[in-house]
């Protein structure tokens, strides 16, 4: 089994377990209130499991919150400028189109919130 990363264990420390059930997680607006720019955390928009990620700039965008590279949670990872970067393998992913370089199969759905 793989070390949590940093990020997982500040997740937990603040109620934001990625691997919770839908219905443990923050709701979208609570995870906006508590995520910094540049972070990402675990959150829920009704019984879905969701990634919410603020850029630098303020910009917010939700995603499914699983990999679709091994299922393992986006929000374990990190951000890369507008990239969300899967901390498991370094997949990386545009916010603001979803897509993943050099690897059109694994596009992810993103909401700008």
């Amino acid at each position: 089994m793989a070390e949590p990363s940093l990020h997982a264990l500040a997740c937990d420390l603040l109620g934001a377990d990625p691997d919770a059930p839908a219905h443990r997680r923050l709701t979208v607006a609570e995870a906006r209130r508590l995520c910094p720019r540049g972070g990402v955390i675990a959150c829920r928009r009704g019984d879905r499991n969701l990634v919410l990620a603020v850029l630098a700039d303020g910009r917010t965008f939700t995603a499914p919150d699983r990999c679709p590279h091994d299922g393992r949670p986006l929000s374990d990872g990190y951000l890369d400028g507008q990239r969300l970067v899967c901390s498991r393998h370094g997949w990386e992913f545009d916010l603001a189109t979803g897509a993943s370089p050099g690897r059109p199969q694994a596009c992810i759905g993103v909401r700008e919130e």
